[in-house]
């Protein structure tokens, strides 16, 4: 398949190119740090930013894609549902 927008940088602002279902976990960390998430069914969503700092974002919207750059979603306060890290 031709890409062609291979020669271009990466950016935060550009699409993403991968994508990996997120189960939410107290203990374990993300493979990797997530250049956004996608919420398929709306809640809460306590998140780990990539800064450390622990935040609870209440009442997120399902279908939208939220630019948080995230270590972990943490099961306990995570009501949200349909979890994707985009990276």
């Amino acid at each position: 398949m031709i890409d062609d927008f291979s020669d271009f940088m990466n950016g935060l602002t550009s699409p993403a190119t991968g994508a990996v279902m997120l189960t939410p976990s107290d203990t374990v960390a993300l493979n990797s740090v997530s250049r956004a998430v996608y919420v398929g069914s709306a809640g809460d969503l306590r998140v780990t930013m990539l800064s450390g700092d622990v935040v609870l974002l209440s009442n997120v919207a399902p279908g939208m894609i939220y630019p948080l750059r995230v270590t972990h979603v943490m099961a306990t306060g995570t009501t949200a549902g349909g979890l994707v890290g985009l990276s």
